[in-house]
This record gives structure tokens, sequence and C-alpha cells, in this order.
């Protein structure tokens, strides 16, 4: 579990370095750059944490596809928070969409991530 004491989350992550996450740059008239592999390092219903090989803009939007035992979400909507130099590549905050506004609110990502943050809760205890 990654809680640190200057952190703006309102929920605790949990790690998730086990999920397969393909992360892919959305752009005009659905050209965007090549999806990309990324190991996620933690995760809650709100947002994620992922190595990335490359840099991604803060506040670049993306989407997310998401797999792993039980676990199969294509195109979650998140947008970049930060991006830093990190191990090998770069950590790249992420925050989902969904929960940005109350316009974009959608009860079955909230469902799906939550059921997704349950598991590795539950992996986590």
């Amino acid at each position: 579990m990654t809680n640190y004491s200057a952190d703006r989350r309102i929920k605790d992550r949990f790690s998730a370095s086990c999920l397969r996450v393909q992360l892919r740059e959305r752009a005009f008239f659905g050209r965007g750059k090549q999806p990309v592999a990324v190991t996620c390092l933690d995760l809650n219903r709100y947002g994620m944490a992922v190595l990335c090989p490359r840099p991604v803009d803060s506040g670049a939007r993306l989407f997310l596809d998401i797999e792993g035992k039980y676990i199969s979400e294509s195109r979650i909507d998140a947008r970049v928070v930060s991006c830093q130099p990190f191990q090998t590549g770069f950590r790249v905050s992420l925050q989902f969409s969904y929960c940005l506004d109350k316009k974009g609110y959608s009860r079955a990502i909230d469902n799906a991530l939550s059921r997704i943050e349950g598991f590795y809760n539950r992996f986590a205890s």
C-alpha cells in the first residue's frame, strides 16, 4: 500500500504490478501515438501510477487497456497528472477521467475500477 504524507490523494493506492496495462495517447480524429505497454505501480478507483518507457506530457488525455487475472477493461479514459524520471523510465501519475466532473461520470467505469481496487485491496491484506 502506498501512502505519502504530502499526498493529495483522497484514498490509499494498492500495489498492482501484476496488471498488464497498455497506454494510448488520445489525439484529434482518432490518430494517436502507438500504444505502449506500461507497468502498473499502484492504483485505486480514482487513479494509478505507471512506469512508462517514454515521457508523457502532463495534462495529456489517454486511453488505458487493463488486463489481469479475472480483469479485462478497455478504453478507460485518463488524464496525466505528472510525469517524472523514475528507475528505468518515467513514473506517470494518472487520474481517471470519469471522476473529474459530473458530466463525464460513468457508473459502469466506477464499478469496474472499484472491483479492480477491491481485488488488490484484498490481495494487499
